[in-house]
């Protein structure tokens, strides 16, 4: 990882469906600029399956994600924290330093049809990155 490279985490309450398609469109969108990370508030105990197919459809890597509570992620150097449900935004914790956050909700799709998931997918992806682009001037 280059020192220019800026660590974002994506939080959400389960850590199952948004924040999961988030960190992997992250990764892939802005390769070299951004190291994404998720994590929930509350994690479920798997990534939900619409989630997993909506990012295999578009040949994305889903190889080991899992949900992570947001423990596991609060010594991480990060620069930018992003909230996608209003549940995260209310119970967002309180970093060791100062982090920039913005929250930018998307509808959840859990238990509902893959076209559901696949319509949030391209929400995140369509409003998501330039978001962070722009909080991070990047």
């Amino acid at each position: 990882m280059s020192p220019a490279t800026k660590t974002v985490l994506v939080l959400c309450t389960g850590n199952s469906c948004r924040s999961q398609m988030a960190e992997v469109l992250l990764n892939h969108d802005l390769a070299g600029q951004v190291r994404a990370l998720s994590a929930g508030t509350r994690p479920q105990p798997k990534v939900a399956d619409g989630a997993i197919a909506a990012l295999q459809a578009l040949g994305l890597p889903t190889d080991g994600l899992h949900p992570k509570d947001i423990d596991a992620v609060l010594d991480e150097p990060i620069d930018l924290v992003v909230t996608v449900c209003d549940n995260a935004k209310e119970s967002c914790p309180v970093f060791p330093r100062p982090v920039k956050q913005i929250h930018l909700p998307f509808h959840d799709p859990h238990g509902e049809p893959p076209a559901s998931f696949i319509a949030v997918r391209d929400d995140i992806r369509a409003r998501l990155i330039p978001a962070v682009r722009e909080a991070l001037e990047i």
